[in-house]
């Protein structure tokens, strides 16, 4: 008899991609009790993805962190020799904002840059990052420093948390970043299901800024904020991120 191979995302809102495929198998089980039902649920880099691997196999560790407005919490990421894989939604993602109250310019994404700090102290060097979930729209600022880079404004000072705060960055620090970063044995790669641009009436902030909860204003200062950010990158690396696009 052959058997039936279950592989569903998550319902997002509704179900996870593990009690997807348990409901699903209760179904078949009812009206064909005797048909195999291979398990096997996936994940897109959003809310499952570590979830997934951990399905197949991989080894959970757990990291103390924070979350997208600082509160202290739990990560867990999967192992599987010196490859690692890390969910951003664990760390910065809707499903960890304290009481689900939305703070579009002033969650970041340090919590994300801790856990990828201990997978790199941890000896890995084939990491993927799940980008999907997100609360936050900080360009990635809030994850070199939780690298160890600083992100200062015109005065020598730390700008705070969020993508908001950017608006008064002036400079990238880069001289504390994690040294295996610097490592070419270490590869870090980033899983995601869209192509955008970071700025302009289809970048983060126009495209995903509503559903992290900003309204119109929000909206535009937080993609003026990007475009400030996206200099100060380039000083600083001779990248212009807004040419980037994830694929």
């Amino acid at each position: 008899m052959s058997a039936i191979l279950l592989a569903p995302d998550k319902f997002k809102g509704s179900l996870d991609a593990a009690a997807v495929t348990d409901a699903l198998a209760a179904g078949i089980a009812d009206v064909d009790p005797g048909r195999p039902v291979r398990r096997c649920p996936v994940a897109d880099g959003g809310e499952g993805t570590v979830a997934a691997a951990l399905a197949a196999g991989w080894e959970p560790v757990t990291t103390a962190t924070t979350g997208p407005t600082g509160a202290p919490l739990t990560a867990v990421w999967a192992r599987d020799g010196v490859s690692a894989l890390v969910e951003l939604a664990s760390t910065a993602g809707l499903a960890v904002l304290p009481g689900g109250e939305r703070a579009p310019g002033g969650a970041g994404t340090e919590g994300l840059g801790t856990v990828l700090a201990a997978v790199l102290d941890a000896g890995c060097t084939d990491v993927v990052v799940g980008l999907g979930g997100s609360a936050t729209t900080d360009g990635g600022a809030g994850l070199l420093r939780g690298l160890g880079a600083r992100v200062l404004d015109a005065g020598g000072a730390e700008v705070g948390r969020g993508g908001a705060a950017l608006a008064r960055a002036d400079r990238l620090d880069l001289a504390g970043l994690h040294p295996r970063l610097r490592d070419p044995a270490v590869r870090v790669r980033l899983a995601a299901d869209v192509d955008n641009p970071l700025l302009g009436p289809h970048g983060a902030a126009a495209v995903y800024g509503p559903q992290k909860g900003a309204d119109a204003a929000g909206v535009a200062a937080l993609d003026d904020a990007l475009a400030r950010w996206v200099r100060v990158l380039a000083a600083a690396t001779g990248t212009d991120a807004d040419a980037l696009a994830a694929a």
